[in-house]
This record gives C-alpha cells, structure tokens and sequence, in this order.
C-alpha cells in the first residue's frame, strides 16, 4: 500500500528531476553558449585581413591566428570571454582572455597604433622599448611612469612581467613558429597572443587588425565606423591614381651588406606602390615578405628608374653617397626624386610611419600618390614622407 508519504517523496523527486533536465548543460554542445550569436550588438566583419578570424557566439568571442600565408593551419586559438562567466569547453587548446581588457603589454609601435585607434591608450601598462611609441598621450604616460618597459622579445624581463601579470601580452610573429618562446608567462595564466599583421598583403588588410584590439577592448562600433571611413578614402585615392597619365617607375630600400631588399609582388607595400600609380620590376613575384637580390642586379633598374623611395635610416643624399658612391649615378638621385618616410620622427627617435601610418593607409597612400603624380593632389601636404636634398 503507497502511503501519502511515499508520494509526497516520489512528487518531489519528479519535480527534481524534471527542473535538472530542464537545465543547460554547461558541458554539451546543446549549450547556449556555443550558438553563434544571430544579431549582435557589435560585430567585427573582417573584409581585408587574412591573419586572423572573428567568431561571435552569445557569449563569448573566438579568436583564431593563422600562420603567415593565411592559411587555416598551425592556429592559434583565443577565446575572449566576460569576466565572471564560465569558459566553454570544446576548446582545449585556447587561451582564455577575459575582457574587455584592462591592462596590455605591446611589443611594438604598431601595437600602440592599435590601441590608439581604439581609443584605449590608458590599458597600455609596458612595452618592449619606449623609445619606439610616438603617441603623444602614450608619452604621457610614460613620462609619468605608467608604462614600464619590459625588453625586447629576445630579451623579455620574464619577472617583471610576471609581477605586472596583464591581461595580455601582444607579441610580434607568426604562429608557424615552433618555438613557444611565451611559455613561462602562458604558464603562468598570462595570455599571448601573436600579432602578425605585418605579413598582410594588403595595406588595408594590414590595417584591418585594429578589429582585433576592437574584440578585445569591446569596442568594435567605434572600430568599425572609423575604419569604414578609411576604407572609403583609400579606395577614391585608388580610383583618383588611375586617372594618372604614365606609371613612374620606383626602387626602393638600400642594399644590406651587398645584399638589395626589394618588395615581393604580394606584399603590402608593392600594393601601395601600385595603388598609387606606381612600377616596380618585381611585381609579378607571388611572395609576400621581400625579395633579396645582388647590387648588379638590381643597379640597371635603379639608373632609368624614375623615384627612389623608402631609403631607411638616412635623412640625406649624402648620407646616402658616404655609404655607397654609385647611388649619385641613378636616375632618381640626380633628378631629386629621392623620399624617404622620417618626416615624423620624434625627440625619442620614434617613427610615427611605423605607428599611426599603419593604421592610416589613406594618409600613407595620399603621400605616395603626392609624390608619384602631384598633379592629382595638388593641395595635399606629406605627412610621413619627406624629400631628400
């Protein structure tokens, strides 16, 4: 015979195990925190850059870095999650990094760009080496103490950075390398996430990470509305090269120790010559780093050539000719067509082409087209650029 008892035991029992089956199961697949979020509030679409992947899920963010080629192998995984919620499983393999973040350290003056151009400078906690940032409120900051200096990555002061413990450490490199050179601090539960923006081919995929420090700092409808602008000039400064009438030819860099960096087809900074309305001889090639080439044979170009740009660490011709005689019989040499981008070097010694010129491809773009065919932009002022007497 059941008893009242009993059943008030079994009804209770029921309702149990009714609400448990009920609730999400926070370790499955069938958990809401795995759908992808269907209309966010922010979003990063990414259009330009090939090094890295946005995924928005409702309740988290997954970041993926792609080796050099932009190829969807040897991945770095990040998940960017809310302080205070549960990590998702499914992910053994990722870095957890809550946001929005509220301390970094950057290992270059592109990183300072980015966190800039998110309006977000008071997260910057240490950088490789001060010297390198231009930001006029970052050197504030640093003159006021607020940003220390970590050493360079060959050279990192694993300790100091261990007691800052930020929130993450950006890193300059590719995840195809096999060398964890980060394990103390990921160890140690301090992210690290690799920035590889420099191997982009394009100057606005280049640009485009500023979408990766827009995830991180929760600030993709600021990110996305003033990159949509840049995007916008860039491309009207592409159309407005095409009108030109003739493709000056361009060299660019120094030789190395008897060895002549030029540009690879892919690269960004081919596209940028091109874009502006530019020839170079090696635009046919497929990589996207630099292409190394003897003296002799690049010298036959460089005498016809019509502009000579980006030289490096020299600020005049006869710097130039104290280092190697033969540049004063090249073409561009002695038509004055010598520029060089260290227009906007600070006291610290600092370039800004380095910082602000990376995420500012419109501004870079309308030097080049200045300098290639002023007639197109008959009131535009260089900005990173200057000519070399």
């Amino acid at each position: 015979m059941i008893t009242r008892k009993a059943i008030f035991i079994c009804s209770v029992w029921t309702g149990i195990l009714f609400l448990a089956a009920c609730q999400p199961d926070l370790y499955s697949s069938r958990n809401p925190i795995h759908q992808l979020a269907e209309l966010p509030v922010r979003k990063a679409d990414l259009k330009y850059a090939k090094g890295f992947s946005i995924t928005y899920y409702k309740t988290f963010k997954q970041v993926n870095v792609y080796n050099y080629e932009g190829k969807r192998i040897d991945t770095a995984q990040y998940l960017l999650i809310k302080r205070g919620s549960p990590i998702p499983d499914g992910f053994p393999k990722a870095q957890v990094i809550e946001i929005p973040v509220r301390s970094i350290i950057g290992m270059s003056s592109m990183h300072v760009a980015l966190i800039n151009f998110a309006d977000a400078d008071g997260i910057l906690t240490g950088l490789g080496n001060l010297k390198y940032a231009s930001s006029v409120k970052v050197r504030k900051y640093i003159k006021a103490g607020k940003i220390k200096e970590v050493g360079q990555e060959t050279n990192l002061n694993n300790e100091m950075v261990l007691t800052m413990h930020p929130d993450v450490l950006m890193a300059v490199g590719n995840v195809s390398s096999k060398i964890n050179r980060f394990k103390i601090l990921t160890d140690a539960g301090i992210p690290v996430i690799q920035n590889s923006e420099y191997l982009e081919s394009t100057p606005l995929g280049r640009a485009e990470w500023v979408k990766l420090m827009a995830a991180l700092v929760d600030k993709e409808g600021l990110v996305n509305k003033k990159f949509d602008a840049i995007v916008l000039e860039y491309n009207k400064l592409v159309q407005l090269a095409k009108k030109a009438i003739g493709k000056p030819r361009v060299i660019t860099t120094m030789p190395v120790k008897g060895t002549w960096y030029v540009p690879e087809g892919n690269s960004y900074l081919s596209h940028f010559l091109q874009d502006a309305g530019g020839t170079i001889k090696w635009a046919d090639t497929k990589g996207i780093g630099t292409l190394p080439l003897s003296f002799e044979l690049v010298a036959p170009e460089a005498l016809k050539a019509d502009f000579w740009l980006n030289i490096g660490y020299v600020n005049s011709k006869a710097e130039m000719t104290a280092r190697d005689k033969r540049f004063a019989d090249f073409g561009p040499f002695k038509n004055g067509n010598v520029y060089n981008y260290n227009k906007k070097i600070n006291d610290a010694g600092a370039n800004d082409y380095w910082e602000s010129g990376a995420v500012n491809p419109q501004i870079v773009l309308s030097d080049l087209i200045k300098i290639l065919h002023p007639e197109l932009l008959p009131h535009h002022q260089l900005v990173y650029y200057q000519q070399l007497k």
